[in-house]
């Protein structure tokens, strides 16, 4: 009897939870005996990779499981193949709850204030039903959702639904996704995250009033995106985090077409290293925020006169037409490989962007070569938000003038020569009435620009050290790091303390540490009112 209910409630590919714990999923690779073992197990490969074998059993293969120690043999009793959208509502918010939850239980109303769930014996069904009414934003994530219930059900019970969270569920069929929409009209915005959703997309309708649609952790590539995008004519954000894309493969020409109301997009978390395939989402016209975040990318570029060779094949530029990225406001490139200035200043050819993420890229880490906020700031002419903090007037201005002296000081050569390396020094030099001394070598040697003193704020951070009043130094703009450890010795009367010092920057979360020892402050581009913490070294 086990043995005929096992084959008959689990097949092959099909999703499943370990009962009493909806949160660990999996899926069934295996129906059947097990050799040594007596009657029919279920052999699962578990998502979160806790299992005890790769799918194979005192030398005998039953299923290949993704990782070495994924998979695992179970009886049926032990699975759970999970509960319609309407019984894990009734579970979510009408079920028997501890006090805990009970607190945590609410719908969003009209007016999007959280309205207290009363919860009613189930002599009263529909006064429990009639209160569904007012719900407009519903979450049953991780509770075992694997098929939708009687759909004609939908539009009575939750006739207002416009938010519908189905995270971590056993969906997996695009079939019950197009019911669900169908039947429920309001519906704007859902999320199917972390359910693995299967390739074969046929018979979706058209889900014509869902605008926001998240699909991270769901295994698909923009091959399925393409032909999702067909049922999506009103879409205007999309998230597709955590998903191993790594190529942006459009349907017909080269570039991305439709979406015509997509306004983001977000590819966070995935395997992008070429930005040639970013460039195939360049002529989405309505696209204002491109989140790439931790992905692989190593460089940028946007196409001008000396770039038309790194476009892609079949690729035309016509300058009458809509140009790349257009309306492209915000451009998060987080947690990548980018490292060369070339790919920083390209950002400038971006016709409206202003946003910017660039943290975690080895060009925005000085401790690893890179160059700090301000020097970003600089060169980024119109950004205005930089890895999340706004970029002020005041920071602006003062990080302009810091570049423009850098530039000064570090480089020789005529001004061509310092022009192809730092495109906007002689725009920001002229801009802020800097005059350009070229260093000139005498008898005494080289002469050093900005030598005049500089108004220097220092600060004592080490716990160590105790507490100190900050002092206000004027130095000179020669003063090397490792002299002003020494000076900061004698300042501070710190003595048997070996001291490192960081730089504190207006918009940066965190302060740089000044690792090197010859650098002069004006090889820093540090200013006057500039605030440098002093701390104990490990």
């Amino acid at each position: 009897m086990e043995e005929s209910e096992s084959k008959t409630l689990f097949r092959l590919g099909q999703r499943v939870h370990s009962a009493g714990d909806p949160r660990r999923i999996g899926t069934v690779r295996y129906v059947g005996p097990v050799q040594g073992y007596s009657g029919t197990w279920i052999g699962v490969d578990w998502d979160n990779g806790d299992g005890k074998h790769d799918g194979s059993a005192n030398g005998v293969r039953y299923f290949q499981a993704k990782s070495e120690r994924s998979g695992s043999f179970v009886r049926a009793k032990n699975l759970s193949s999970g509960i319609s959208l309407l019984e894990a509502l009734q579970l979510r918010y009408r079920g028997d709850t501890t006090k805990e939850e009970e607190d945590e239980m609410y719908v969003l109303s009209a007016s999007n204030k959280r309205v207290s769930v009363q919860l009613m014996g189930k002599d009263k069904i529909q006064d429990k039903l009639s209160r569904f009414e007012e719900l407009t934003g519903a979450s049953v994530s991780y509770l075992g959702v694997s098929s939708t219930g009687d759909p004609r059900d939908f539009g009575t019970i939750l006739p207002n639904l416009k938010e519908l969270d189905l995270t971590g569920n056993l969906l997996s069929d695009w079939k019950d996704v197009g019911i669900i929409c169908k039947e429920l009209p309001a519906l704007s915005a859902l999320n199917l995250s972390y359910n693995l959703m299967t390739k074969e997309i046929v018979g979706m309708p058209q889900l014509k009033s869902i605008h926001i649609l998240v699909l991270n952790n769901t295994s698909l590539k923009w091959k399925e995106v393409e032909i999702l995008k067909h049922s999506l004519p009103a879409v205007e954000e999309l998230h597709l985090m955590g998903n191993y894309i790594s190529t942006i493969e459009p349907a017909s020409s080269f570039t991305v077409q439709g979406f015509d109301s997509l306004r983001l997009l977000n590819l966070e978390d995935n395997c992008i290293a070429d930005w040639k395939e970013i460039f195939k989402l360049s002529q989405l016209r309505s696209l204002e925020q491109l989140h790439l975040n931790k992905n692989e990318l190593s460089c940028i570029f946007y196409p001008g006169d000396n770039m038309m060779n790194q476009l892609p094949c079949g690729y035309e530029l016509d300058e009458k037409s809509f140009k790349p990225f257009q309306n492209l406001r915000c451009l998060l490139l987080g947690g990548n490989n980018i490292e060369d200035l070339a790919s920083i200043d390209s950002l400038n050819s971006f016709p409206k962007l202003v946003d910017i993420r660039l943290s975690e890229n080895p060009i925005a880490d000085p401790g690893q070569g890179g160059i700090p906020r301000f020097v970003l700031i600089a060169r980024l002419a119109k950004v205005e938000i930089l890895n999340g903090s706004e970029v002020s007037h005041r920071e602006r201005k003062d990080s302009e003038i810091r570049y423009v002296r850098l530039v000064m000081s570090k480089l020789q050569g005529s001004p061509e020569d310092i022009n192809q390396l730092h495109p906007r020094f002689s725009e920001l030099k002229d801009f802020h009435g800097i005059d350009y001394e070229k260093p000139s070598v005498g008898l005494a040697g080289p002469q050093k620009m900005a030598s005049g003193l500089l108004s220097i704020n220092l600060k004592c951070v080490g716990a160590s050290i105790g507490e100190k009043p900050p002092l206000t130094k004027k130095l000179p703009g020669t003063t090397t790091v490792g002299k002003l450890k020494s000076l900061c010795e004698s300042f501070f009367k710190l003595k048997s303390i070996k001291l490192k010092l960081f730089l504190q920057e207006e918009g940066s979360p965190l302060p740089v540490l000044l690792n090197d020892e010859m650098a002069s402050l004006v090889d820093l581009g540090i200013g006057n009112g500039t605030t440098i913490l002093v701390d104990e070294h490990d």
